[in-house]
């Protein structure tokens, strides 16, 4: 997915709004911030998750995350090959690293959510 068509969280999650269907994952730069990722835990389909709070789990040598969804809604389905290989998300964390795709209530959208410009300059805010 190109960067450019995501929303992005404070929290470093990126989503992507497809008719009824948030696709999320982590950033290049949450990545870059915990290197070597170990372990991820996620939710199961069928879960219902809030904006605003945690839906999992990434774990890396330095440190456990967790992560945050920026809709509400259900897990319709989880990316099974990060149980697996969770390097998948460093090594393409726009595309084979997506973790979860959340079925939204009609009517939701990622309005709320920083475009990659705003995005960008709270990272560079955050490191200066």
């Amino acid at each position: 997915m190109d960067p450019k068509n995501l929303r992005y969280s404070a929290t470093h999650e990126w989503a992507v709004l497809e008719g009824g269907t948030c696709t999320l994952g982590i950033t290049k730069f949450a990545v870059e911030q915990l290197t070597d990722v170990v372990y991820i835990e996620l939710p199961d389909p069928g879960d219902n998750v809030f904006a605003g709070e945690s839906f999992g789990e990434i774990e890396s040598v330095k440190a456990v995350s967790d992560l945050y969804s920026p809709v509400d809604g259900e897990v319709i389905a989880i990316n099974e090959k990060l149980l697996d290989d969770p390097t998948l998300v460093a090594q393409d964390p726009f595309g084979k690293g997506w973790m979860v795709k959340i079925k939204v209530e009609p009517g939701s959208n990622l309005d709320k959510l920083m475009t990659l410009p705003q995005y960008e300059k709270q990272i560079s805010e955050e490191h200066h």
